[in-house]
């Protein structure tokens, strides 16, 4: 059968039913037909931008700064492709820019707390505020349980070197992390003490070890062998930093870890608060206030006594020293006080330098020109002026004849200037005097016993 018979031998083909399609379909109209319209033609890109070399060696800088135009970009990167001697003169001006860029610190600005609590309470004054003495210890006691926060065990006991100068020399003591914080809590005891709260310690419970302590702890007696007259010469009362702590450690069943956090911050908070309800007359320290003013309770350091206004500085400034041992132990940076707290701690440093020559004088251990002028209280005498340097700084007039002096400028004799920060450290014990980098100027004797008097501010 042929493909076009159908069966009857006729060779013409079937009838198409009309609704059904045919089996191949009509072909569809063309575009060259005209049936459909041609699609818009692309624009034709920007034509490549064309430089000679030395304008596209010219232009590096501006690459390495990302700051070419796309065109220029474009030009200059086909060209490192082919031109070696570019391409090394590119990427050492990619690393010098990355050297020039500061890396930003994922940590949140050290600033940032002060300056929304400022915010908040120029909007709407607290009504119990905070005395302007006592706001630099409720702010370094924050920075440093900010410090603290997030630390793991390894954190807690990584190894710490406590350092003071005593004497003609530094000394130290070796801890942990969490035992700096036990530091703390002991020696800020002592204002607790002072204020009518709980003592973290009692001399009964915890007994220390007198005889290993320098029984002169403190500014006003360093220098002086154990065992020496007076209340701190005394082999019983644990009642000076040092021997407050070695009776903390002592009497801990097991070294100090993590837990020691608590109590500590604990006691601050107790402090601050405290000392923001000394007007109301309460308790002891309200008792002192009538009588004397804000602040001068005297809190006793054992040989020596302070204000509680200048305790509350001296806190302060213990917690950002022994901050700045717990951040170098555990590699990471911290920042100095804020200018105005910074400030106030240098001169409590300053203030207390005469008391501390004077001892140095008794003890032997000034020059022989410290011990030839003496002048009576109340008389202007030599004087060394103290000039510290930075946003914390100022000038004070350090009489050196006698505590009771008067600093005169008539009667200047010699002239030093630190830096604040660099000062704040050789008052910690942390700096030498003889490495303090201290400009000086006139009676050199003089500026030496004023160099180790400040280092002799420190104590554990």
């Amino acid at each position: 059968m042929s493909p076009g018979d159908d069966g009857a031998g006729n060779g013409t083909p079937p009838p198409r039913e009309p609704d059904r399609p045919p089996r191949i379909p009509l072909p569809r109209a063309s575009v060259e037909d005209g049936g459909l319209p041609l699609p818009p033609a692309e624009p034709p890109g920007p034509e490549p931008l064309r430089l000679e070399h030395p304008v596209l060696k010219a232009l590096l800088g501006a690459w390495a700064l990302a700051a070419c135009s796309a065109e220029e970009t474009a030009a200059v990167e086909e060209h490192l492709g082919d031109c070696g001697a570019c391409a090394d003169e590119a990427r050492r001006l990619r690393e010098a820019v990355g050297l020039l860029q500061r890396p930003e610190s994922l940590d949140l600005d050290p600033g940032l707390r002060t300056r929304v609590l400022d915010g908040c309470l120029d909007r709407r004054p607290p009504r119990i505020p905070v005395p302007v003495w006592a706001a630099s210890y409720d702010a370094e006691t924050a920075r440093l349980d900010a410090l603290l926060q997030d630390f793991g065990d390894a954190e807690w006991h990584a190894p710490v070197r406590l350092r003071w100068f005593r004497g003609e020399g530094a000394t130290s003591r070796r801890t942990t992390v969490a035992g700096v914080i036990a530091h703390l809590l002991a020696v800020d005891g002592l204002v607790a003490v002072a204020l009518g709260l709980d003592d973290p310690l009692t001399a009964g419970d915890r007994p220390g070890k007198p005889d290993e302590i320098d029984a002169a702890d403190g500014p006003y007696g360093s220098g002086r062998p154990a065992g020496a007259g007076g209340p701190a010469g005394a082999a019983g009362p644990v009642d000076t930093p040092a021997r407050r702590t070695e009776a903390f450690w002592a009497g801990s069943h097991f070294p100090p870890t993590r837990s020691v956090r608590g109590p500590w911050r604990e006691q601050t908070h107790s402090l601050v608060r405290t000392v923001s309800f000394t007007g109301g007359g309460t308790s002891r320290a309200g008792e002192a206030e009538r009588g004397g003013g804000p602040g001068t309770m005297p809190v006793s350091y054992g040989g020596f006594e302070l204000p509680l206004r200048d305790a509350m500085l001296d806190r302060a400034f213990e917690c950002w020293v022994h901050a700045e041992d717990i951040a170098e132990a555990v590699d990471y940076p911290y920042a100095p006080p804020a200018p105005r707290h910074l400030h106030g701690m240098i001169d409590l440093a300053a203030r207390m330098l005469p008391e501390t020559l004077a001892a140095r004088r008794r003890s032997g251990l000034a020059s022989p020109s410290l011990t030839r002028h003496l002048v009576t209280a109340g008389r202007p005498g030599r004087s060394l002026r103290l000039e510290i340097e930075g946003s914390g700084g100022g000038q004070w007039l350090i009489p050196l004849d006698s505590p009771g002096a008067v600093g005169s400028a008539d009667h200047e004799v010699a002239h030093v200037a630190l830096d604040d920060v660099e000062f704040c450290r050789l008052a910690a014990g942390h700096v030498s005097p003889e490495e303090a980098a201290a400009g000086q100027l006139g009676d050199r004797e003089a500026i030496r016993d004023v160099l180790f008097a400040a280092a002799a501010l420190s104590r554990m």
